[in-house]
């Protein structure tokens, strides 16, 4: 199984809270984890929703 990589996902963003600094705005949530450890371990899934960001070449 490959890890997934928030940081390269459209719906991934930071927010201002120091204790929940990464988003999800698929899965509506913010966490002090990124959120595709969040959803590997409350679902034993990995992310379903990840969608990789258009590269600035593009």
């Amino acid at each position: 199984m490959q890890k997934i990589n928030c940081h390269k996902c459209i719906y991934y963003f930071v927010t201002w809270e120091a204790h929940q600094p990464h988003g999800c705005k698929a899965y509506g949530f913010k966490a002090k984890f990124l959120p595709s450890q969040v959803v590997l371990s409350s679902s034993g899934a990995p992310c379903s929703y990840f969608t990789p960001k258009k590269s600035a070449s593009n």
